[in-house]
């Protein structure tokens, strides 16, 4: 996640808007004063958040107060500050302190160490029409009588040079509304942040939810959902996500995270677009409300690429990740990795443990390619699409990281299975690369094509610079050979060859093993 708006091909593909996400900082200093936030939502009125900001002591260095311009797996400027209808700051005696509004995302304090409490309110994203810079609904905020979502960037803010300030977050609401998130509970009902990365990274629904959970390996796995006219309860998702998260549990070999939790937000209206946004220890959907029997198999597609997250870029992440600039979007090089590679292994988790046939396999495969070469034609290599994420041009063609990515990866698994006689595909080196990089220690961005070259083999360079670097043509009919499966560049079917060689079938049977 990552993120994206596309109107077309959403029904008729799995398509993911997606998935953002970034890691969390997970080292806690309890030594440091927290930024206090106390968020009212006994108070829904004229559609926005009423928040308090209790400030730790502040110096000269800390005279801005910022919203934030983007946020991590967005790859789109959103400007929150655009949201902010009032701000006021006090002093400890409940003076007023000077404030100007010096750009569409920063506030200025006059006399930045008297700031004692802020005040503002914050429109939610659903309800707001924007003329530009729309913001997509799984990052964006509601507040209704009955439900509320929070995602913390676009209702909270940060003091200039305290990104890094552990926070504190209360939150009133009604008592027949239950919350779900993966920040830790206090004794007083609030939520604990590290950092304001972490809150971010935490999204937070509120209201009369429907909850289930299961533990897999140790790992705890809660879901709860708002459902507008109540046609899907948390347990029906359940059902019907258990057997993909036991899958993951397998294809990883053990979940990396102690507890994960699913966010499902469901209305009638029509204005949320089927997406999700993925976070290191949860993920967020927000989806037109149908029958569960409508749309259960594409939730289950999206669930499997959001839950995959875990590994990136939870586990496997850049500097750019780890250190994410709020005020200034700064693309990674990587989106081939953290979305290209997670939305092909959230089909062939489910390929390998049954839950997908070979057929509807194959048929997804024809499908990413149509829509890729049909629809985006896009003339941006997988580098040039990260790259440009920002901009309008590269935004415009930004789907195709689903598409081509994930394509990219399945050809790059094939031949990892190839070089290695079948011992090694993409899933054994992604697992390998979690356990040497985890949570807390980032690769270098520019330096990650040559390292991930000399970690596999010489020829993976190669395929890098032809397939990722450089745009050129897919070579499926000479990949999906290796596994016995014949490509038709007419219609872009693949089809299992029944003339297949002993070594085709070797390789076939690596590249399909069933999860034990």
């Amino acid at each position: 996640m990552k993120l994206l708006k596309i109107a077309i091909f959403v029904v008729a593909s799995t398509l993911l808007i997606s998935c953002g996400g970034q890691k969390s900082t997970t080292a806690s200093n309890n030594k440091i004063e927290p930024v206090k936030f106390h968020i009212n939502l006994n108070d829904r009125s004229n559609d926005t958040f009423k928040v308090k900001v209790t400030a730790p002591e502040l110096t000269s260095e800390n005279n801005i107060y910022q919203f934030a311009s983007t946020a991590p797996g967005t790859y789109t400027v959103m400007n929150i500050g655009r949201f902010v209808k009032t701000f006021e700051a006090f002093d400890d005696k409940g003076n007023p302190i000077e404030t100007n509004k010096v750009s569409v995302n920063q506030y200025e304090f006059a006399q930045p160490e008297k700031v004692a409490l802020i005040n503002y309110e914050i429109s939610e994203t659903f309800d707001t029409e924007v003329k530009e810079l729309p913001i997509y609904p799984m990052c964006g905020t509601s507040i209704e009588e009955n439900h509320a979502l929070i995602n913390a960037h676009a209702v909270l803010g940060y003091f200039k040079g305290k990104q890094a300030t552990p926070m504190n977050i209360k939150i009133d609401y009604p008592e027949n509304w239950l919350a779900g998130t993966a920040l830790s509970l206090n004794s007083d009902n609030s939520y604990s942040a590290n950092t304001f990365d972490h809150a971010v990274d935490s999204p937070i629904l509120l209201g009369e939810l429907t909850t289930a959970s299961m533990e897999v390996s140790g790992t705890k796995v809660d879901i709860l959902t708002y459902s507008e006219k109540g046609m899907i309860t948390s347990e029906m998702v359940l059902e019907s996500m258990k057997d993909m998260i036991i899958s993951a549990d397998k294809f990883l070999g053990g979940l990396p995270v102690d507890r994960y939790t699913f966010l499902f937000h469901f209305e009638t209206n029509g204005k949320p677009i089927n997406g999700a946004w993925e976070h290191s220890y949860s993920s967020e959907y927000t989806n037109q409300e149908k029958p569960w029997n409508e749309i259960e198999q594409n939730m289950k597609d999206m669930a499997s690429h959001e839950f995959f997250h875990i590994v990136t870029p939870l586990n496997i992440h850049s500097e750019i990740i780890q250190e994410f600039n709020f005020i200034q979007p700064v693309p990674s090089r990587h989106l081939w990795l953290y979305e290209g590679t997670t939305e092909w292994a959230a089909h062939m988790m489910q390929f390998k443990a049954g839950q997908k046939s070979m057929d509807d396999y194959l048929k997804m495969l024809r499908r990413k390619v149509y829509i890729s070469e049909q629809y985006y034609k896009s003339e941006f290599s997988l580098l040039d699409l990260s790259l440009k994420s920002f901009t309008k041009e590269g935004h415009e063609k930004y789907g195709d990281i689903y598409m081509g990515g994930a394509l990219v990866a399945g050809l790059l698994d094939i031949r990892l299975l190839e070089l290695s006689n079948g011992e090694k595909g993409l899933s054994d080196v992604i697992n390998q690369l979690a356990k040497i990089y985890g949570p807390n220690k980032a690769f270098d961005d520019a330096t990650f094509f040559q390292y991930f070259t000399d970690f596999t083999y010489p020829e993976i360079g190669d395929f890098l610079n032809s397939y990722v670097k450089e745009k050129n043509a897919l070579p499926y009919k000479e990949y999906y050979q290796k596994v016995g499966i014949s490509f038709n560049a007419e219609d872009m079917t693949f089809i299992l060859d029944e003339n297949a060689s002993e070594k085709q079938l070797a390789l076939r049977s690596a590249w399909a093993k069933q999860l034990d």
